[in-house]
């Protein structure tokens, strides 16, 4: 029975029933850029000697902080 109902748990949250998970592994979000912003963040990455990724997440905590 206990086994039953973890698998029903794990089925609800793959299929996105039930209430939000927390990530523990790294995920992917798309962002939509123009060649202007495109640019600004290339050339910060390229100053600070970033990725593109390194710097949006960089600029991400700031933001979040």
């Amino acid at each position: 029975m206990e086994a039953s109902r973890a698998h029903d748990r794990l089925y609800r949250r793959a299929v996105g029933v039930g209430p939000p998970v927390l990530r523990t592994r790294p995920a992917a979000g798309a962002c939509l850029w123009n060649a202007e912003e495109l640019e600004a963040l290339d050339a910060a990455a390229s100053k600070h000697d970033m990725s593109r990724s390194e710097a949006i997440r960089a600029a991400l905590a700031r933001f979040a902080a």
